[in-house]
């Protein structure tokens, strides 16, 4: 049963115009890619994240500078929410040298050490053990840094979910699994692939407390993750919260795909009414009286910040052949 979001205090208005601050930055940005796209100075496929904003600020905006964040190849919204760099990860995107991971990663795989964003992968689940890795190692260290690992409905389909849950069980590892269900594994609907609807208890076998939560309101996402945050910095292991939301747009690209047999045009209407920026908007305009100007100025903020990161993008230089060599391997230890 998702958790409903009255069951919680409304975190303070400077807290919540945060959420909606980042929540509205990763919109324009994505939206800016759409626009940016077709003309094919991007470099890599797109996985976009409309819709689901919510989940990536309220999970970030829990977490302190130190701790870390493993994605997906959906994993514009998590780098911005973590505190990524808007230039470097629109220059990673048009393949430039400076890029955060200088053009080697491209959209599927941004990285940010500096902002804690660790690592995002391609391949469905297999940022799951490198998490749960380092959260051992976190753990081996005494540090107080909490591990997140983000991924999709589709990847507790895969054997390395169970494995590195199961190892995470047993060490008491200081990680939080996020697993965000936006109802479909590329083309395939949840309830094509199991009876049990509720993915968080797939791994109550294996001793992993879970919650479900919807994941289109942003004060939930980020009380739920804070009370996980704050049971694991006092050693009460691993935890794993279901956030449920709705993809906007199609699995891979700008496009949308309501035209195919998966799923339905009558979506899109459910989907935009429990848009997590109207519901923010609607918050905080009614419980914290933020004003209709303070909202415009906010956004014309943040274009402008879009705008300059894509002009940043833009004028910087490709790699040169020489960087082919670098950051492959290591020398020495």
């Amino acid at each position: 049963m998702i958790k409903k979001k009255n069951k919680m205090k409304r975190p303070d208005a400077a807290t919540s115009i945060e959420l909606y601050r980042t929540m509205l930055r990763i919109r324009l940005a994505e939206q800016k890619i759409t626009e940016v796209y077709p003309t094919d100075k991007i470099q890599s496929p797109i996985h976009l994240s409309v819709g689901q904003e919510a989940i990536a600020a309220g999970v970030c905006g829990a977490l302190a500078h130190g701790d870390h964040v493993h994605g997906t190849y959906r994993g514009h919204a998590f780098y911005i929410a973590k505190g990524g760099d808007m230039k470097r990860m629109f220059a990673e995107l048009y393949g430039k040298d400076t890029g955060c991971a200088r053009g080697k990663g491209g959209s599927m795989h941004l990285a940010d050490p500096d902002a804690g964003l660790m690592s995002c992968s391609a391949i469905v689940a297999s940022t799951i053990p490198v998490a749960t890795g380092d959260a051992y190692a976190s753990s081996r260290q005494g540090r107080k840094r909490v591990v997140v690992s983000v991924f999709g409905d589709g990847a507790i389909d895969e054997g390395v979910f169970f494995e590195s849950v199961n190892f995470a069980v047993l060490k008491k590892l200081p990680i939080i699994y996020v697993l965000e269900n936006n109802w479909y594994a590329i083309h395939s609907k949840v309830p094509e692939r199991r009876k049990q609807l509720d993915l968080y208890r797939v791994a109550e076998g294996l001793g992993l407390t879970g919650e479900k939560f919807d994941g289109n309101d942003a004060s939930t996402v980020y009380n739920a993750a804070s009370a996980a945050v704050a049971s694991i910095r006092k050693g009460g292991g691993p935890r794993l919260l279901e956030f449920t939301a709705y993809r906007w747009h199609e699995h891979v690209g700008p496009g949308v795909d309501f035209h195919e047999s998966y799923r339905r045009k009558n979506e899109q209407a459910l989907a935009q009414k429990n848009d997590p920026l109207k519901l923010a908007k609607a918050d905080l305009t009614k419980r914290c009286k933020v004003k209709p100007e303070l909202f415009a100025q906010w956004e014309a903020e943040l274009r402008r910040e879009v705008d300059e990161a894509v002009d940043f993008a833009e004028k910087s230089p490709f790699p040169t052949v020489e960087n082919l060599f670098q950051d492959v391997y290591a020398e020495s230890l």
